[in-house]
């Protein structure tokens, strides 16, 4: 098999006494499509923390294409091509959805400040370049005719939506969703789950989903890493994490001594 995308040894983070993640690891292949799971408080946003820079491990290793990112700031940690959603939305509220769409975009602008000041033709010709790759972006979230409208004033969906179009704005070569199906109805969830299938192949990113709708998660993950109290429990296919024992207590709570 070739080498891992993500390639995530023994991270370890605790705050105080309290051990967070403890020798967490995880390969992600180029193309796949997988699920970090557990309950509530197991250390899901923690391991994300880790992997984008805003926490620094304290033992153990990130490398994204044999790159090692540990240390490196955040916006760094998304130039090398690893780019993320939030368990709560966070869009810039008092800007439009296209500009929400661009100022990721811009990441991977070349023209520098300079060009920017005096207005060159290279700078308005990649400004324009931006803006048409995030209405093309907007168009596949079905967001181009609200384009105009501020980030804040969308409804729920249409705000998580928005928060994905702005991740691969960056051009990601991975991407952390987290909880992207949070507060949404069952249609929403289903048309979410074709929208991350049609994301993974059309951008062609890897995805590493935190979820708590199983339904979701077995639908479409190949693969599902378990954790609890931050420590990795279970990690297989969604057959197999799903009648595994360990998962089963840490979900609904150790079997009673009568055996009920």
């Amino acid at each position: 098999m070739s080498e891992p995308l993500l390639d995530v040894s023994g991270l370890s983070l605790a705050f105080g006494g309290l051990k967070a993640v403890t020798d967490f690891s995880l390969k992600l292949h180029k193309g796949e499509l997988q699920a970090l799971i557990g309950p509530n408080g197991a250390g899901k946003t923690t391991i994300f923390n880790l992997l984008t820079g805003v926490y620094r491990p304290q033992q153990g290793e990130v490398r994204l294409g044999g790159r090692l990112l540990n240390g490196l700031p955040t916006h760094k940690i998304a130039a090398s091509g690893m780019a993320r959603t939030f368990q709560n939305i966070r869009l810039f509220g008092d800007l439009t959805v296209l500009d929400n769409v661009r100022i990721a975009c811009h990441l991977r602008a070349r023209a520098g400040l300079f060009s920017a000041l005096l207005r060159t033709p290279a700078h308005v010709a990649e400004e324009a370049a931006i803006r048409e790759k995030a209405m093309a972006l907007l168009e596949v979230f079905s967001l181009a005719d609200r384009h105009a409208e501020l980030s804040r004033n969308l409804p729920y969906g249409d705000q998580r939506r928005l928060e994905i179009a702005r991740a691969l704005g960056t051009e990601p070569k991975v991407l952390l969703l987290d909880e992207p199906a949070a507060g949404m109805n069952p249609q929403e969830k289903v048309a979410l789950s074709e929208l991350i299938t049609l994301v993974r192949h059309r951008f062609g990113v890897t995805v590493l989903l935190i979820e708590h709708d199983m339904a979701l998660v077995m639908k479409i993950c190949e693969r599902i890493t378990v954790i609890d109290h931050g420590v990795t429990i279970a990690s297989g296919s969604p057959l197999e994490v799903q009648g595994n024992p360990a998962v089963i207590e840490a979900y609904l709570g150790a079997p009673s001594a009568e055996g009920h």
